[in-house]
């Protein structure tokens, strides 16, 4: 049986074994995006349970469709083994609230202790200022947020403007420094919530608008992540019909690769513009 946890984050993805795959757990308001946990930490709690019931340790690729909004309560999981290989295992989660499945998970895990072999990387870790000349997003954001409170998140100045009203010109992208506001340790199992942490670059474009729900969201695990903060480059090329394109890259402080993600999500109600002159934020 896993033993209770002691971190904040630990503490809120923490499963009971309820015996044929299935666990129970609670998810926690303090990741929530107004009132609806934030779908990467819905998927971290996933990660926890498919991780036991494969018997390994690491997510080497997780994709989470989410069929309807979760809510912070108690939660069952429901899994299935798919695939046991030597290295890598598959499996499925359902994950279920009153009765109803609110979203699903297929997820690929490892041992990354005893991965090898090929390594190669064409792309460097993104450039940001020192974290004392970064801003947090919680300043940027139009009302308060539960997840803020909990996380660290500081964009560099570049990537810190044009929030509030948005510009037909900005770039859709941020880059920051990001970690627990409490100091605690980034795992893998973390990777997610912080794969889907921050509001939309898309918003750089439009300005802020209201909740983005995640359609579907995949996160690929690179390896463990050295102790320190990550920095994160995340970037939207494509916006059609409303449905969102955001591909993500996070990097320890070692400077190593150590999880992509790309992500489907709904702009449900981008905000007019009053005219089509530029904002002078």
């Amino acid at each position: 049986m896993p033993t209770a946890p002691a971190s904040r984050f630990q503490q809120d993805i923490y499963l009971g074994a309820a015996g044929e795959g299935r666990f129970h757990g609670e998810l926690s308001s303090a990741w929530s995006i107004g009132h609806i946990p934030n779908g990467g930490y819905v998927m971290a709690v996933a990660c926890n349970a498919l991780a036991m019931a494969l018997d390994c340790p690491h997510p080497a690729s997780i994709t989470g469709h989410y069929v309807q909004p979760t809510e912070a309560g108690p939660v069952q999981i429901e899994t299935e083994v798919i695939r046991r290989g030597r290295r890598l295992s598959t499996g499925v989660a359902k994950l279920i609230q009153g009765g109803v499945e609110r979203a699903r998970f297929v997820g690929t895990f490892t041992d990354l202790a005893l991965s090898s072999g090929v390594d190669l990387h064409t792309v460097s870790p993104p450039e940001i200022s020192d974290i004392s000349q970064c801003v947090p997003m919680a300043e940027l954001s139009p009302r308060p947020t539960a997840i803020h409170e909990h996380l660290l998140a500081r964009l560099d100045p570049a990537s810190a403007t044009h929030w509030q009203r948005g510009h037909p010109d900005a770039p859709t992208e941020l880059c920051a420094w990001l970690g627990f506001a409490d100091g605690g340790q980034i795992d893998v199992f973390s990777l997610p919530l912080f794969a889907d942490a921050q509001p939309p670059p898309l918003f750089r474009r439009i300005g802020f608008g209201g909740w983005v729900p995640t359609v579907e969201l995949t996160v690929h695990v690179h390896r463990k992540p050295a102790p320190g903060l990550l920095r994160a480059r995340f970037v939207t090329h494509h916006v059609t019909a409303g449905l969102l394109h955001e591909d993500g890259e996070l990097w320890d402080s070692a400077g190593h690769l150590v999880a992509l993600s790309r992500q489907l999500a709904m702009v449900i109600s981008p905000p007019a513009r009053r005219n089509n002159r530029a904002p002078a934020d």
